[in-house]
């Protein structure tokens, strides 16, 4: 699957309509960015049922700072509209599939579960 472009236009939609989506936060002169972008390419290709996207923060500055984007490149994966991991810095091919591997496998029905009960303990707090 082709690596998609997000925007504030694009970005709502495609979280809300995809069950699993990777993004990877970057900038066109962040040396570790273009140094990743053939491992997230190739990698994309291997994950036929996951939207592999990309946010340039240089154009798309309100949706870096939305996110907190502090550093780049910043990988953050969505699975069911819930944020389950957000980490700066480039991966390796090896530890970036296993990280995706990870995520496919994780229960979600669990993480909002555990969300919930976190939730009601931090209004109970």
């Amino acid at each position: 699957m082709a690596v998609i472009e997000l925007t504030t236009e694009n970005f709502e939609s495609t979280i809300q309509e995809n069950p699993f989506v990777v993004v990877d936060y970057w900038a066109p002169w962040c040396g570790p960015c273009r140094s990743f972008a053939p491992v997230y390419e190739k990698v994309s290709n291997d994950h036929d049922n996951i939207v592999f996207a990309k946010v340039n923060t240089e154009q798309e500055q309100q949706l870096a700072a939305h996110f907190q984007i502090r550093s780049i490149p910043t990988l953050m994966i969505f699975r069911d509209q819930v944020i389950i991991f957000s980490q700066a810095g480039a991966l390796p091919e090896a530890p970036f599939r296993d990280l995706l591997s990870q995520a496919e496998a994780l229960d979600m029905d669990k993480v909002r579960a555990d969300m919930a009960e976190q939730q009601a303990a931090a209004n109970n707090g």
